[in-house]
């Protein structure tokens, strides 16, 4: 049961971290894009939020997936 609570806290880790990370770079990225592309008013605003939060659930998914992969393995 202990093997089965430390995968799980693994995986949330795994996502937590993931989000957080994807959403950094997502805004920034958005951010950038928005600028470039000379997106008006507060349509900024929107295009960043779309950004931060693909980038942060795209980033969560597969470190989470990664992460319940090596559950499994012991070094």
């Amino acid at each position: 049961m202990a093997r089965e609570t430390s995968c799980l806290a693994r995986v949330t880790t795994g996502v937590a971290v993931g989000g957080a990370v994807g959403g950094a770079v997502g805004a920034v990225y958005g951010t950038y894009e928005a600028i470039r592309y000379k997106v008006p008013g507060l349509l900024k605003i929107r295009y960043i939020g779309q950004t931060t939060l693909g980038s942060a659930a795209i980033f969560g998914l597969f470190l989470g997936a990664g992460s319940l992969i090596h559950c499994g393995k012991s070094y």
